[in-house]
């Protein structure tokens, strides 16, 4: 699951990338999510421990966030590897084992936004369907089965990286890889854009049918002026919005940057052009790991009791705190 640019190069060889903004504004970029991310999903992790499984969408919500964690701490060797502040030796460590663990989480959470578009589809049609009539035992194999699909499918690009790196080798990943290494970093590309278009289908299809849904409801509830159920439903939206947003972009892009790196039918310029397009798409998808804690907080009510629980807690806790700190600062000598 490394990514497009590490596929049979053509004349492209020849084209270099490397410039001061590949060299520190990306850097600087991945610097920003991974902080913003590790605190924002390390809060999520936290609050998830403490609520039960027990609905189809908060198991999808947990295994989300799981994935988020997993691709926020390969962002560091990313970091360090491209603003070129360490030895060229870790480069050999992202193409073998970093950079498919971030493809490898990105597909996952492109599944798993898919599942959770589906289960908000019927939560909309049937909103009176009560929570413990979820197979939620079915939600959870279906999770473990996604998880072992993937590492199986990731796992291979890791083994078959296994030729020895050296200071020219490591600028391009594919030339780490045995020849039959390649041929499967092309089967999973093609693999991981059925995944991708299949859920985007399927999320369209739903936010189709859910917009159908919420007109009706809009219908039969305008009269009554019933405001605050049509806003709470409306935040289904968000779903949509995020995925647009991370990884539309970059998938898009991906084609006619794949095409610059096996065929000889642009000039350099153009190559650079398309390298910079899939590069801030890429940071798209990275920000996915940021944008998701938005996703629990609006839609899952269950998450916002046990956040602000755990908020509520800690005011106090500081507050008693300082009320301490004051008395004892007063007691006399």
């Amino acid at each position: 699951m490394n990514p497009p640019e590490y596929v049979h190069p053509g004349n492209s060889s020849n084209c270099s990338t490397d410039s001061k903004i590949n060299q520190a504004l990306f850097p600087l970029l991945y610097t920003f999510i991974f902080i913003v991310g590790i605190i924002m999903n390390g809060l999520a992790m936290g609050v998830f421990f403490q609520i039960t499984s027990k609905s189809n969408f908060i198991v999808f919500l947990k295994n989300t966030v799981i994935s988020d964690i997993l691709m926020i701490l390969t962002f560091p060797f990313k970091i360090l590897s491209d603003a070129k502040l360490v030895s060229w030796e870790l480069r050999g460590f992202v193409c073998k084992v970093s950079q498919v663990v971030f493809y490898f989480t990105m597909y996952i959470s492109i599944i798993f936004l898919g599942l959770i578009t589906i289960d908000r589809y019927l939560k909309t049609a049937r909103p009176f369907k009560s929570v413990t009539s979820d197979n939620v035992l079915g939600a959870k194999i279906l999770s473990a089965l996604i998880w072992i699909f993937m590492f199986s499918l990731s796992l291979p690009n890791m083994i078959l990286t296994n030729k020895k790196p050296t200071l020219e080798n490591v600028k391009k990943c594919a030339d780490l890889k045995s020849e039959f290494g390649l041929l499967w970093h092309e089967i999973v590309n093609y693999v991981c854009q059925f995944i991708f278009w299949a859920n985007f289908a399927i999320i369209v299809v739903c936010y189709t049918l859910i917009t159908q849904e919420l007109y009706k409801s809009y219908k039969r509830t305008r009269s009554t002026g019933n405001a605050s159920k049509k806003t709470m439903n409306i935040k289904v939206f968000i779903i949509i919005g995020v995925f647009f947003i991370c990884f539309v972009p970059f998938h898009f892009a991906r084609i006619p940057y794949t095409l610059s790196q096996t065929r000889d039918v642009f000039k350099c310029s153009t190559q650079n052009t398309l390298f910079y397009i899939k590069e801030s798409t890429l940071w798209l998808t990275s920000l996915n790991a940021c944008l998701d804690p938005f996703i629990y907080f609006a839609l899952c009510k269950s998450f916002r009791k046990s956040l602000q629980r755990i908020l509520h807690i800690c005011a106090t806790k500081r507050k008693k705190d300082q009320s301490t700190e004051t008395n004892d600062e007063e007691t006399p000598m």
